[in-house]
């Protein structure tokens, strides 16, 4: 449903219960399956399936504004005077939402997508991070054949350590921040 079309106000209290319901499934672990779904928000199967036809394209609606959040930060970060400190900041705001947002990690890992806007946010997010890094390598702070697509599977692995660590230590708040400065030290040339 394309977000200038207006819903009415019953369509858009349905739309909220749905999307509630599958922030629920998300925060406790479990698969968005849209029948199970519609049960729990008190909607028909078929009113879960006109608002987002696929799971992915529920999926993909729930992490649209942390993209977008992201997004905005990193055309803040190609800007910013001091471009090591924006790549870096970047980053750190990537992982933070990763970890507190499990729709953003899946969406990020899917290797297609149900919806436009989705395409083009994972593309403006790529093209930011390769800008980035080659604007950074071009300063000369980067470890000579590091390249820009070595960044997410880098931070991907960064998130999947922080999510073990902290799923062993919850209350252990720096771990993710130490885990980030550990690779950007790796990464950096002294």
């Amino acid at each position: 449903m394309a977000a200038s079309t207006k819903l009415r106000k019953d369509a858009a209290l349905n739309r909220a219960r749905i999307v509630e319901v599958a922030e629920t499934y998300l925060e406790s672990g479990r698969q968005l399956q849209l029948n199970d779904i519609a049960r729990e928000a008190g909607v028909g199967v078929a009113t879960v399936y006109r608002h987002f036809p696929t799971p992915e394209a529920l999926l993909e609606h729930l992490a649209r504004p942390r993209m977008e959040e992201l997004e905005a930060a990193g055309l803040v970060a190609l800007e910013s005077g001091d471009l090591w400190r924006g790549l870096e900041g970047f980053l750190r705001l990537g992982l933070q939402a990763q970890l507190a947002d499990p729709a953003l990690a899946a969406v990020l890992a899917a290797p297609e997508h149900a919806d436009a806007r989705t395409v083009e946010l994972v593309a403006s997010l790529n093209s930011i991070a390769m800008r980035l890094v080659a604007r950074v390598k071009a300063e000369g702070y980067l470890v000579e054949g590091l390249e820009g697509a070595d960044l997410f599977p880098l931070m991907c692995g960064v998130a999947y350590a922080a999510r073990l660590g902290l799923a062993a230590d919850p209350h252990d708040a720096g771990l993710a921040d130490r885990f980030l400065d550990a690779l950007l030290l790796g990464v950096r040339v002294r």
